[in-house]
This record gives C-alpha cells, sequence and structure tokens, in this order.
C-alpha cells in the first residue's frame, strides 16, 4: 500500500509518502512544502493545492491520512489551519484518494507512545523506525508519523477510522 500522509500549515505543509509492504515501511519521499511569508493567504492555498497535485501525479499513492483538527485558543489561527487543511484534503480527494485523519494526540502515542510527546521525540522515532540516515524536518516528521500512525492503525481492523 502506498499513502500519501499530510500534515497541514499554511506556510509549511509537512508531507511523507511511505509504502508499506508487508510489516516493512519505507518512506517514498517526504519534505515540507513551504510558502514564501509574503504571499498572500489564496496564493498559499493555491499552492499547497499544486503541489500536493504534483505529488499525487508523481508518486501515485492509494490513499491519504491527515491532521486533524486540533483545540486552537486564536481563532483566526484556526481559521488559517483550516483553510489549509481544506486545501490539502481538496487535492487529495480530486485525485480520488480516500482521506482518513488522526488526531495529533492519537499520531503521538502511535508512534512515541504518549501523547504529549514533543515533535523533537516524534521526529526520532519516525528517524529510528524508518531507519533514515538524518532527521526529518519536523513539519515532514510529522507527516510520515501521520502515515505510520495510518499503517498502524490499518493493521487492527477493530480500529480503524471511517474516511472522511
Amino acid at each position: 500500500m502506498r499513502l500519501l500522509a499530510l500534515d497541514p500549515g499554511l506556510r509549511n505543509t509537512g508531507f511523507a509518502v511511505l509504502e508499506k509492504n508487508g510489516a516493512n515501511v519505507h518512506a517514498v519521499r517526504y519534505g515540507v512544502i513551504r510558502n514564501r511569508a509574503d504571499l498572500s493567504m489564496p496564493g498559499c492555498l493555491v499552492a499547497i493545492h499544486e503541489q500536493i497535485g504534483e505529488l499525487v501525479r508523481a508518486c501515485n499513492p492509494e490513499i491519504c491520512a491527515v491532521e486533524g483538527v486540533i483545540y486552537a485558543q486564536n481563532t483566526r489561527t484556526a481559521i488559517t489551519l483550516g483553510a489549509a487543511r481544506g486545501a490539502a484534503i481538496l487535492a487529495a480527494a480530486a485525485y480520488g484518494l480516500q482521506v482518513y485523519e488522526y488526531t495529533p494526540k492519537r499520531v503521538k502515542q502511535a508512534v512515541v507512545g504518549n501523547g504529549s510527546a514533543q515533535k523533537t521525540q516524534v521526529a526520532f522515532m519516525v528517524r529510528v523506525m524508518l531507519g533514515l540516515t538524518e532527521t526529518p524536518p519536523a513539519d515532514a516528521a510529522d507527516a510520515i508519523a501521520i502515515g505510520l500512525t495510518h499503517f498502524q492503525m490499518h493493521a487492527s481492523p477493530v480500529a480503524l477510522p471511517q474516511p472522511l
């Protein structure tokens, strides 16, 4: 199974394309879609949509997993994050991918064993679990962790969530 995992953000959207063969998971491609600080919000959303489309065309994933909505005290931050998330989900759905979502706490529990883990702990565990030679950037590591969470949940039919 080939999966596209996304950690959406307006300025930095982490992505990972992971492939699972049996019990083995390896990273096909990962990184961060970076939008310039001077790019408008609509410009960022278009860039996220287009670059995710390019990833789907280049890597042919079968399914998509994204970070679920998080609690935000700042309404503006929540709206901005929701817009970036919407652009990412739309891009995946436009290519016919089913989209699953996982809360940040669930991802941290799955990868680190602690729902309150720090980003550095997630990045370290991702590196170890995939046998990477370098620690991925934080947003890419989060995307990888989201993908690993989906594979973990998929292994347990009782726990598999429904797609969005």
